[in-house]
């Protein structure tokens, strides 16, 4: 089994199996999503992903939807 080393951060999990250029773009992504996010409704930095397109705000508690991967 393979495991994730500093270099291939979360797309170590993969291996060798999809290619540089796919597993490059996949860690662009997920770190991008997993970070907090600016609220559309109170402008705090306090919302997180909870599944595609489901996003809640800690500080106000709304939860809607948006885009999948990350909001603009």
């Amino acid at each position: 089994m393979t495991t994730k080393s500093k270099k291939s951060k979360s797309s170590g999990r993969f291996g060798a199996k999809y290619g540089k250029s796919v597993r490059v773009k996949l860690v662009k992504v997920e770190t991008k999503q997993k970070v907090k996010q600016k609220c559309p409704f109170c402008e705090k930095l306090g919302v997180k992903r909870l599944s595609k397109g489901i996003w809640k705000c800690s500080k106000c508690n709304k939860k809607f939807a948006s885009n999948t991967y990350y909001l603009n």
